[in-house]
C-alpha cells in the first residue's frame, strides 16, 4: 500500500518513522520531485546532500541521490554534517540542498530539510507542497519515473568534505581569539555537535587554538541516543550538562540538538539561560555592528519570544519584525527585510552573514565572545536580558483544539476588552500596554492533538494567574 505523503511532508520539512513512513522508495521519489520542482526550474545543475548520525541516513541518502540523478541533476554528497553545515555548503556552492535528519526526534525517525540554492527555504508555500504532490504521483504511478526516459541524461555523483571550510567560515564571522580564557562544557547529546564542535571550537579542522577549555559530554556519534534525547528544549535533557558545569567549575555550558542547528545555554550555576535572552544578547551585538557600518538594522523574532527582545533591540536603534513560529517563515522574513539577525524561543538563531539561515554554532560563538569580552559571569549578563517572567511552553492534550482556542478567546475578549488580540500564529492576547502587564499565545501543534501555551508577565504572580486561568479554560471540555 502506498503511503500518503501528507502524513510526513508538513509545513517546512519531511519527518517520519523509518521504514514504514520514510522508506528508500519514498526518499527516491522525493529526490526526483526535488530535482524537477526546485533544482531544474532555477537552473541548478547540482544538489548538495548531507546526513546526520542516524543509522538510516546513508541508505536514504543513496535512494534520494538516485532520484535526483535519474532526473538529470548532479549530486554533491558531503556525508555526515550538521544541518547548518548543509546550509553552509548550499550557500558556498550556490546549490539547492537536502539534509537528512530528524533533529531531536527518537532514533526510529528520520527526515529531510530542503533548501534552494544559497540556503533559501523550501516550505509549504515555497515549493514543498509541489514536491509532495509530484512525489506522490511518482509513488502512485511508477511509470512516470524519469529513469525510463531515454532523453534524460543521468546526473553524476561526487563526494566533497566541507567541514574545514564550514569551521573557517564561522570563525571568520566572530573573533573569539582575544577573549579571556573560558571553560565550557558542551553536551552534544550523541548528535552532530560531537563532529562540529571539535572543528569550530577546537583544532580538528586545522584552525588555531582558542582560549577555551572544552569539556565534552556525549561526543560519540550515535543515532540511538544512548544517554538522553538530543532535545535540549526538554529540561530533563539538560540535567547532565547542568551537573557537569557545576562539577567542573565551568563558565558556561552549551547543549545542541541532534542535528546541531539549535544551541541552548546554561550559566556558571548550571541554570538555563532563556533563548529569548540569547536572542537579545546576540541581536544587540549584530545591531551594533550594523550601526557601526552605517546601516539601519532589522531583527526578526517570532511571536513567543520575550517582549524584552523588541524592547531592547528597538531601544538600541533596530527595527524589529514579529513573525510566526517556524524556520521557513523566519528565513523568508529575514530575506524580505534584509534582516541582520533573527531569533526564535526554540533556540534557532538566524544570521544574514550565514545566508539568512539558522546556525546554533554561530550563536554559541557570539555568546562566548560576549562573555569572554568582559569580566562578569554569564548569570549577570543573562539577567540584563531577562526582565520579565515566562511560563515556558506548556502542552495540553485536547480533543478539539479549535473549540478550546475559541473558548479562551471568548473569555478574554469579555474580561479584557482593551487587550490586543491577533491570529498571526494561533491566538495571541496581549495586555502589555495596560496594568498588569501580561500576554499569552496559544498555538495548535501541526502533528499532535495538542495546544501549546506560552505566557509572559511583568512578575511571577501575574504570570501564574494568567497561566492557570488559560489552562483551566483549555482543559475544560464543553459539556
Amino acid at each position: 500500500m502506498t503511503i500518503d505523503l501528507a502524513d510526513i511532508i508538513k509545513a517546512y520539512d519531511v519527518r517520519g518513522t523509518v521504514p514504514d513512513q520514510l522508506s528508500p522508495d519514498v526518499a527516491r521519489a522525493i529526490g526526483v520531485a526535488f530535482a524537477r520542482v526546485v533544482a531544474a526550474p532555477e537552473g541548478a545543475t547540482r544538489v548538495v546532500v548531507g546526513h546526520d548520525m542516524r543509522e538510516s541516513g546513508p541508505e536514504l541518502v543513496d535512494a534520494f541521490t538516485a532520484g535526483v540523478t535519474a532526473a538529470g541533476v548532479d549530486v554533491v554528497r558531503i556525508g555526515r554534517c550538521s544541518t547548518d553545515g548543509l546550509y553552509h555548503a548550499s550557500g558556498a556552492l550556490d546549490a539547492p540542498g537536502a539534509m537528512f535528519t530528524a533533529s531531536h526526534n527518537p532514533a526510529v525517525y528520520n527526515g529531510i530539510k530542503l533548501c534552494r540554492a544559497g540556503a533559501r527555504p523550501v516550505g509549504q508555500d515555497t515549493g514543498l507542497a509541489d514536491v509532495r504532490e509530484l512525489a506522490q504521483r511518482l509513488l502512485d504511478d511508477p511509470s512516470t519515473d524519469p529513469s525510463d526516459d531515454d532523453a534524460v541524461t543521468p546526473g553524476t555523483v561526487s563526494d566533497v568534505d566541507t567541514l574545514a571550510d564550514y569551521a573557517a567560515f564561522l570563525r571568520g564571522l566572530v573573533d573569539v581569539s582575544g577573549i579571556r580564557p573560558l571553560k565550557v562544557v558542551v553536551d552534544a547529546g550523541n548528535g552532530m555537535a560531537g563532529y562540529t564542535v571539535p572543528a569550530v571550537l577546537g583544532t580538528a579542522a586545522g584552525l588555531p587554538a582558542l582560549p577555551l577549555d572544552v569539556v565534552p559530554l556525549y561526543f560519540e556519534l550515535d543515532g540511538s541516543f544512548p544517554n538522553h534525547e538530543a532535545n535540549p528544549l526538554d529540561p530533563k535533557n539538560l540535567e547532565d550538562l547542568r551537573a557537569a558545569v557545576v562539577e567542573h567549575d565551568a563558565d558556561l555550558g552549551l547543549a545542541f540538538d541532534g542535528d546541531a542547528d539549535r544551541c541552548f545555554v546554561v550559566d556558571e550555576h548550571g541554570d538555563p539561560v532563556s533563548p529569548s535572552a540569547v536572542t537579545a544578547l546576540v541581536g544587540l551585538r549584530e545591531v551594533a555592528k550594523e550601526l557601526e557600518a552605517g546601516r539601519t538594522p532589522t531583527v526578526i523574532h517570532n511571536l513567543i519570544t520575550s517582549r524584552a527582545v523588541p524592547d531592547l533591540l528597538q531601544a538600541a536603534g533596530a527595527t524589529t519584525v514579529r513573525t510566526r513560529v517556524g524556520h521557513s517563515f523566519i528565513k523568508a522574513q529575514m530575506a524580505q527585510h534584509d534582516a541582520v539577525f533573527g531569533g526564535e524561543h526554540s533556540a534557532h538563531y538566524y544570521f544574514r552573514d550565514f545566508f539568512f539561515a539558522d546556525t546554533g554554532m554561530l550563536a554559541a560563538l557570539h555568546v562566548l565572545a560576549a562573555l569572554g569580552g568582559q569580566p562578569h559571569p554569564l548569570s549577570a549578563l543573562a539577567e540584563m536580558y531577562s526582565p520579565y517572567v515566562a511560563s515556558g511552553e506548556i502542552n495540553s492534550t485536547v480533543t478539539d483544539a479549535a473549540a478550546a482556542t475559541e473558548r479562551v478567546r471568548d473569555a478574554y475578549a469579555s474580561a479584557y476588552p482593551q487587550a490586543d488580540v491577533d491570529r498571526l500564529d494561533g491566538l495571541t492576547v496581549a495586555h502589555w500596554d495596560g496594568h498588569p502587564q501580561w500576554w499569552f499565545n496559544l498555538r495548535a501543534s501541526n502533528t499532535e492533538p495538542l495546544l501549546r501555551l506560552n505566557v509572559e508577565a511583568a512578575d511571577e504572580d501575574i504570570m501564574v494567574k494568567v497561566r492557570d486561568d488559560v489552562l483551566s479554560l483549555v482543559r475544560t471540555e464543553d459539556a
